[in-house]
C-alpha cells in the first residue's frame, strides 16, 4: 500500500514532465525559439494538455507557488511590528520553511527567465506578489503607503538576491535570499 499524499498523481507527474521537457528545450534552443507546440510534441502530449497545466508559455518559467506561503508567514508576524519588519521577517520565515530540494532547477529557470522577452512577465509576477504582501499588511492595520513601501522594498531585495544567485554557480538559494534581506536591513 502506498501513501497517496507522498505519491504524486497523474496530473502532478504530467505537469512535472512537461516542465522538465520545456526547460531542456529552452536551455538548448532559447526561450524565444521554442513554441508550445514543440513542447507538447517533445513531451508526448497535446498542446491543450500543456495549456491545462500552464496557462501560457511564460508560466512554465515564472509559475510561483510560494506567494501564499510568504503572505501567510507575514500574517503570522506580530501586528505591532512596523510593516517593513513584518515583511522582512515574514519572508525570512517563509524561506526557512520552503522545500528547496530543487534549487538547481530553480537556478536554471531563473537564468532563462531573465530573457528580455520575459522581463514584463517577471515584473507582473513581482507586482502581484507585492500587492498581496501590501494587502496583508494593510488588512492587519498598517498605513497603506507604509505597507506598499515595505512590500516593494522587500520584494526588490528578494528578486535582486534571487537573480544574483542565479547568475552564479555556487551558494545555497536560501542563503542568497537571507543575505539580500540582510542588505535591506543594513546588516550587510
Amino acid at each position: 500500500m502506498t501513501d497517496s499524499a507522498a505519491t504524486p498523481g497523474k496530473a502532478e507527474r504530467t505537469r512535472a514532465h512537461i516542465f522538465r521537457v520545456a526547460l531542456e528545450l529552452f536551455e538548448h534552443h532559447g526561450y524565444e525559439e521554442v513554441t508550445v507546440a514543440r513542447i507538447a510534441e517533445a513531451a508526448g502530449v497535446s498542446e491543450m494538455t500543456v495549456y491545462r497545466h500552464y496557462p501560457s508559455k511564460d508560466a512554465l518559467l515564472l509559475d510561483d507557488p510560494f506567494d501564499p506561503l510568504i503572505v501567510a508567514a507575514i500574517a503570522a508576524r506580530p501586528r505591532q511590528d512596523p510593516p517593513l519588519r513584518r515583511a522582512i521577517d515574514g519572508v525570512r520565515a517563509a524561506w526557512r520553511e520552503l522545500p528547496l530540494e530543487h534549487a538547481e532547477e530553480v537556478r536554471r529557470r531563473l537564468r532563462l527567465a531573465v530573457a528580455p522577452s520575459l522581463r514584463a512577465a517577471i515584473d507582473r509576477n513581482t507586482a502581484a506578489t507585492e500587492a498581496a504582501v501590501a494587502a496583508r499588511l494593510e488588512a492587519d492595520g498598517a498605513d497603506p503607503a507604509a505597507a506598499r513601501v515595505a512590500a516593494a522594498a522587500t520584494l526588490a531585495a528578494l528578486m535582486a538576491g534571487l537573480l544574483h544567485w542565479a547568475e552564479g554557480d555556487d551558494g545555497a538559494l536560501g542563503e542568497a535570499v537571507l543575505a539580500a534581506l540582510d542588505v535591506l536591513e543594513g546588516a550587510a
